[in-house]
């Protein structure tokens, strides 16, 4: 139930580097909602973690949401005695190093027997996402690592996290679940220019045409230009595409309205929740 009238400001999706560069950048994909259509405005890149500091920053209201877990899973959590408390458990991951976090999560899972190496989060299943404690493929324990304290140190309001009077909202985004909720399994990125394949230029194009056409149960449609469309299949590594599908969650988000964003009542305030899921 909505307690507050739909967001209606600026929307923006977020796709995620931990270790952004020229060649591999954080983009963020602006837009806006009215009468259910997603209208992208523009793309930015920002090519360091030291960018995306001055991105968040700056004065101006939004909602967003962002392709990296904004939680650990309870159970690891409540194994390694770390703390219980969202603000005092990133301020504590904050201070490990990348080396730290990989020793300690390859111990845990070395315990474990084949095929329950990982601990989830609640939210994992319902959205089919890795978990948070993955440091390889993909090394979502080093975007959290790198993400969520800069949004912490920003005073970005988090809702049911990390509640801020800010006028920039963060929500987690995964554009994973919405891209398959269309294509299944078939793939429509790369990083590497070898598998950059005619088989995933095609689902890209399949992937814009279907939110164009509103083809997803968030029941959105994307609007985009001539221009914006063929940058956005133009774009092999998927990165572009990515940010308007977190922008495309984002949205949905802004139709459920405060305080929630759509995210479910009941969801563990310490390991968080990705939109839509």
């Amino acid at each position: 139930m909505k307690t507050q009238a739909a967001f209606s400001g600026l929307l923006v999706g977020c796709d995620f580097s931990s270790s952004p560069s020229r060649r591999k950048p954080i983009v963020i994909a602006y837009g806006t909602l009215s009468s259910g259509r997603v209208l992208l405005t523009s793309l930015e890149r920002l090519e360091s973690l030291e960018g995306f500091e001055k991105w968040l920053a700056l004065e101006r209201g939004w909602l967003g949401a962002f392709d990296f877990p904004f939680g650990l899973p309870r159970e690891l959590v409540a194994h390694l005695g770390w703390p219980t408390q969202w603000v005092e458990l990133i301020s504590h991951y904050a201070n490990l190093s990348r080396l730290e976090i990989r020793n300690t999560f390859a111990t845990f899972c070395d315990a474990r027997p084949v095929g329950q190496k990982f601990a989830h989060r609640a939210t994992d299943r319902p959205a089919g996402s890795s978990s948070s404690m993955k440091w390889v493929n993909p090394p979502v324990a080093y975007m959290l690592h790198a993400g969520v304290p800069r949004l912490l140190a920003a005073g970005i309001h988090l809702p049911a996290l990390h509640p801020t009077n800010s006028s920039r909202i963060a929500l987690e985004g995964y554009p994973g679940m919405l891209a398959r909720e269309i294509l299944g399994n078939r793939s429509y990125k790369n990083d590497s220019k070898a598998k950059q394949t005619p088989e995933r230029l095609i689902a890209r194009k399949d992937l814009i045409m279907a939110l164009e056409h509103g083809q997803t149960r968030l029941g959105l449609r994307l609007k985009v230009s001539h221009a914006q469309r063929d940058a956005l299949t133009d774009d092999a590594s998927g990165d572009s595409l990515d940010a308007v599908l977190c922008l495309v969650q984002a949205a949905w988000g802004a139709q459920q309205g405060a305080p929630l964003y759509g995210m479910p009542g009941s969801l563990d305030a310490l390991e968080g929740w990705i939109v839509t899921a």
